[in-house]
């Protein structure tokens, strides 16, 4: 796969093609999965390739007309015929795909969204395709028989919703004279949660009257097994019975803690709201990554405590969807 960069001549041809065209306009708006391509959403323009070509074929008509060349000749309707089927074949490439599914693994602002998209092909090769989104472009291949995924990274720069957007699939093959595309735009939204603060400060402990409550660790008392997670150490798993189970299991054990962690969002009112957001952000990555039970208190939700990935994904939702609230 490749990327590359779309050049302003195109770009400039194809926004006026949807100006003028309703049919590319009626595209603007969001569809429903799955997405299949058909002929009255298919569109075709001669490339500078092709627009040289079709003027050398036209000197070499001229010319072999003038000269009553009939080899000339000849050779001049060979190669527009070939031309014309090139047209047909470019057509057939995006004539019956269909974008079946679409997904994103989770990233924080500031980072690329890796956007996942699946297509069913048919019953037929589709070589030489290029898909174009948010000014990356990426080349891509699918087998026949088969549906086939393609991975692209969308810069997200915000936290909250965010919208793929209109998304153009094209070919330029075989032979590069003419350029078809067609666009879908897939009514899909994915969560892209709050950026963390580089450097972030440790948080604050604060004892209380949960002193009591058991936290999930490596040390203490035998208290279960949970399913394997990355990075547990090899000491923790349990082997036998991962054996019985057929998959891995690590033992998990508990012990006293007499130490609270709470992030407060209103105990960090010297900031604003977009900088307490991504402090608690990068705490609440921290804590879990040190397998710690932490609560989150907001202005109008409290998380926890608890610990775990779906604690931590629970509460990045809870900061990414926070609107900006008073100090």
């Amino acid at each position: 796969m490749t990327t590359t960069s779309v050049p302003s001549w195109r770009q400039r041809v194809l926004a006026l093609a949807e100006k003028r065209l309703p049919a590319l306009t009626r595209l603007r708006r969001a569809e429903a999965l799955p997405i299949r391509l058909h002929r009255r959403r298919i569109y075709v323009l001669p490339t500078r390739f092709g627009i040289a070509f079709a003027i050398l074929l036209a000197i070499m008509l001229l010319g072999s007309l003038n000269y009553a060349n009939n080899p000339a000749l000849l050779l001049t309707c060979i190669l527009a015929g070939g031309a014309w089927m090139s047209l047909f074949a470019g057509f057939r490439t995006l004539s019956g795909l269909a974008l079946v599914d679409a997904g994103a693994a989770p990233c924080h602002a500031g980072g690329n969204l890796r956007l996942t998209c699946t297509f069913d092909p048919g019953g037929r090769a589709r070589p030489s395709l290029r898909w174009h989104s948010h000014d990356v472009e990426q080349a891509f291949a699918l087998p026949a028989g088969a549906p086939g995924a393609v991975t692209i990274d969308i810069p997200a720069s915000a936290r909250g919703w965010f919208r793929p957007g209109r998304i153009k699939l094209w070919s330029d093959q075989p032979l590069g004279l003419f350029v078809v595309w067609s666009w879908v735009h897939p009514d899909v939204t994915f969560l892209v949660y709050p950026a963390l603060e580089p450097g972030v400060p440790a948080w604050p402990r604060t004892g209380g009257e949960d002193g009591s409550r058991l936290q999930v660790g490596s040390d203490g008392e035998f208290a279960g097994l949970r399913d394997y997670r990355v990075g547990d150490r090899p000491r923790l798993i349990a082997w036998k019975a991962s054996a019985r189970q057929d998959k891995l299991l690590s033992r998990e054990s508990e012990r006293r803690s007499g130490d609270v962690v709470t992030f407060d969002y209103a105990a960090l009112a010297p900031l604003d709201a977009e900088a307490r957001i991504r402090r608690l952000a990068a705490w609440v990555v921290e804590a879990d990554a040190a397998a710690l039970a932490y609560t989150l208190v907001l202005p109008e939700e409290r998380l926890g405590p608890s610990e775990g990935t779906a604690h931590r994904h629970a509460c990045l939702r809870a900061l990414a969807l926070l609107p900006h609230a008073p100090v």
